[in-house]
């Protein structure tokens, strides 16, 4: 019998929405996580099953599977959309905080801080899928938090 990709799971669960919060999760690859779980985490690991991110601020789970979560405590960085502190960093690679896009608005060099970071994804030097616990290009992130901040400073 062919599997069925969009087949309920055997158990019944939602596997696409976070167990605690009920928000729908975004894959994440193994080996982000294999790359930013502390190593209590780690050893838990099931690393045949999927695993999503849960982006609900509010909700303390990062990363869920049908039958895994991890916290923000299993990790070995901050989540950014986790936690809203201005150290908290936007760019993982190039370790750009939120207090760091704020000065670049304030001071006018945020397009070049963006251009900055563009210049170096496109040279090939981001390791978002390990450095960035959504296991994607953070400069989505970064830009959406530059637009936010710029338009705070012209309010």
């Amino acid at each position: 019998m062919e599997s069925n990709c969009c087949a309920p799971n055997t158990d019944g669960q939602d596997v696409t929405s976070c167990p605690v919060s009920g928000t729908r999760g975004e894959a994440v690859p193994l080996i982000t996580l294999k790359a930013l779980l502390t190593p209590a985490a780690l050893a838990r690991l099931r690393p045949e099953e999927a695993f999503r991110l849960c982006l609900d601020p509010a909700c303390d789970v990062v990363y869920f599977s049908p039958s895994q979560t991890y916290g923000t405590g299993d990790l070995k960085v901050p989540v950014f959309q986790k936690n809203q502190a201005a150290e908290i960093p936007v760019c993982y690679c190039f370790a750009h905080t939120r207090a760091d896009l704020g000065k670049a608005v304030a001071s006018g060099t945020g397009p070049a801080l963006e251009a900055s970071i563009r210049a170096h994804v496109q040279a090939g030097r981001c390791g978002c899928e390990v450095n960035n616990p959504q296991g994607s290009c953070c400069l989505g992130n970064v830009v959406t938090v530059l637009r936010s901040l710029d338009r705070q400073e012209q309010a």
